[in-house]
């Protein structure tokens, strides 16, 4: 690749500085992400265990941590892709007569990006907040609360409870129970996924958009990157099919 190279003397005269080496590296560093993201799955799918068998975990060791950590170390790994790249275009731009010191440029990038942290910056990533939303949602399913939440259905016929959470288990689409539920990122609503992922293919082909298909939605242009697996709705049906089958 054309650049500068390291050939130069120590005084800083001109020279071509090849950059093929630090790609490489940001190469690695992005594949190291995708083991985050298996370490996430695999704190997600854990949590929602222990809320399936209510077995209790002291905060220290909880998944509810271990995510957050997760996503601290997704974020600093991508300020830090950000930081190369950035220097080695403004690098690549200024065709300086001397030798940058690219480790310090991008030590100075990468702090000033993360001077700018704050909690919010995990509501970006989208597998923490998907691990909280789920969560929340199995313990819905199950009754469970944390110590913050308020009993809301406290005086709340039971039965009544209990049948609306059996109609969410039916897909708008079929009308059947769902088997492998998806929820539309956009929107909030589930459908079975072949049959969902069917009516927008069917749309696509024939160059039209997808509404959602629940009654009194307004979500009008669905895609397929809409569409997330909703593991705790699947737990759910599970766990409401053997209580089903034990009672008869």
């Amino acid at each position: 690749m054309p650049g500068r190279s390291t050939s130069s003397s120590s005084s800083g005269s001109t020279g071509f500085i090849s950059f093929s080496g630090v790609e490489s590296a940001l190469s690695s560093l992005k594949n190291f992400q995708s083991c985050i993201s298996s370490g996430m799955d695999t704190a997600s799918s854990v949590a929602l265990d222990l809320v399936e068998t209510q077995t209790e975990v002291s905060s220290e060791y909880s998944m509810d941590k271990a995510m957050v950590e997760f996503a601290m170390m997704d974020r600093e790994l991508n300020h830090y892709l950000k930081a190369v790249q950035s220097t080695i275009n403004h690098v690549k731009e200024e065709r300086s007569e001397k030798i940058p010191d690219l480790k310090l440029l991008v030590e100075k990038k990468f702090l000033a990006l993360q001077n700018k942290n704050s909690d919010a910056d995990f509501q970006n990533n989208e597998k923490f907040v998907q691990f909280k939303q789920q969560l929340k949602e199995l313990k819905k399913q199950y009754g469970l609360q944390s110590d913050r939440e308020v009993d809301i259905t406290e005086g709340v016929d039971e039965d009544m409870i209990v049948t609306q959470s059996q109609t969410n288990f039916i897909c708008p689409i079929t009308q059947l129970e769902m088997k492998k539920p998806v929820k539309n990122k956009v929107c909030g609503h589930t459908y079975e996924e072949e049959a969902i992922v069917r009516m927008i293919e069917s749309k696509h082909k024939r160059k039209k958009k997808t509404c959602c298909p629940k009654i009194g939605c307004s979500h009008v242009d669905m895609r397929m990157s809409d569409l997330i697996q909703d593991e705790a709705l699947r737990r759910a049906i599970e766990s409401h099919k053997k209580r089903r089958r034990q009672s008869n």
